[in-house]
C-alpha cells in the first residue's frame, strides 16, 4: 500500500468515522504529505518507529485525530513533545483555524516540524525548541531545589517565556511521560478553564485515582489552593486493529467560590 493512495485514504476516512470525525479530499492530501514527508525524515534522523503506511494511517493519523471531539475550531493548542508532529500537526489539518504551538526537545525534530509547516503551508501555527521539563520550571509550586537541578541541564537560549506568554486553551501529549508528570508540565501553559488532554495507551482506575490526588487541594500539582479540576477517561479502540487507546481530559474549573 501506498501513502496517499485511494487504499490508504479509505484507511483514514473509515478510521476517522470510528472517532466521530469527518475528513475532506484536500485534508487527506495534507495528511499524505505529512506522513511522506516523515518516512523521507526517518531515513536520516529518528522521528518514528511506525513506518508502515497502513500503520501511519491508524497509529499515527487516525489516533492523533480521536481527541477532536473536545477541542474548538478557534481554540489555542500547545502539544508537548510533539516528536514527528502528532497529534498537533493531523488536528491543525482538521481544523484549520486552530492555533497551534508544537514544542520538543530535539534540534532535528524541530528542524523536520518547520519543514513541514512550510510544505503544507499551515499558518498560524509555530515550532519550538523546548523540553517539557522547561515548563515546570514555570509552575510555582515545585519547590527550589527542584528547579535548580532542572535550571543545570537547560539551555542557555530557550523561548519558553514567550511560548507561555498567553495561556492555551488546550495543552496536549500522546504517550508523553507519566499522567502526573505531565499534568505538572502542563498547568503552567494552561488558562482557566482549559483543557490538559493526555493520548495513552490503557490506563488503569488506580492510574486515574493518583491523578486526582495530585491535583488535590494540598497537592504539588495544583497551581493555587482554589482551583477545581474534573477529571475524565474515555477509552477507544484503534480501528482496523482493535488498540486499546485512553484521552485523559483534565478540566480546570477556575477558582472555587466557597
Amino acid at each position: 500500500m501506498e501513502i496517499g493512495s485511494e487504499k490508504w485514504n479509505i484507511i483514514i476516512r473509515q478510521g476517522a468515522k470510528t472517532v466521530g470525525i469527518d475528513v475532506s479530499d484536500e485534508q487527506l492530501k495534507l495528511f499524505a504529505a505529512h506522513a511522506r514527508e516523515l518516512i523521507n525524515w526517518n531515513r536520516k534522523i529518528n522521528l518514528t518507529a511506525i513506518t508502515d503506511p497502513f500503520e501511519i494511517a491508524v497509529k499515527h493519523i487516525v489516533d492523533s485525530l480521536a481527541p477532536a471531539v473536545m477541542i474548538f475550531p478557534h481554540d489555542s493548542m500547545l502539544d508537548i513533545g510533539s516528536g514527528g508532529g502528532f497529534p498537533g500537526i493531523p488536528l491543525k489539518i482538521l481544523m484549520p483555524t486552530l492555533s497551534v504551538t508544537l514544542i520538543d526537545a530535539s534540534r532535528k525534530k524541530v528542524s523536520f516540524l518547520n519543514h513541514v509547516l512550510r510544505t503544507l503551508k499551515l499558518d498560524n501555527m509555530d515550532v519550538h525548541q523546548i523540553r517539557g521539563e522547561d515548563i515546570i520550571l514555570e509552575h510555582p509550586e515545585i519547590p527550589r531545589f527542584q528547579k535548580t537541578q532542572l535550571e543545570f541541564r537547560r539551555p542557555s537560549f530557550n523561548p519558553i517565556k514567550s511560548v507561555l506568554a498567553k495561556p492555551f486553551d488546550i495543552v496536549i501529549s500522546r504517550a508523553l511521560a507519566s499522567l502526573n508528570d505531565f499534568i505538572t508540565m502542563a498547568l503552567p501553559a494552561l488558562k482557566k478553564d482549559g483543557l490538559i488532554v493526555a493520548m495513552k495507551g490503557k490506563v488503569s482506575e488506580p492510574e486515574i485515582e493518583s491523578v486526582r490526588l495530585a491535583l488535590s487541594r494540598d497537592s504539588i500539582a495544583s497551581t493555587t489552593g482554589s482551583d477545581n479540576f474534573s477529571v475524565t477517561r474515555k477509552t477507544y479502540k484503534l480501528p482496523f486493529i482493535a488498540a486499546e487507546r485512553s484521552l485523559i481530559s483534565i478540566r480546570r474549573m477556575g477558582r472555587s467560590t466557597s
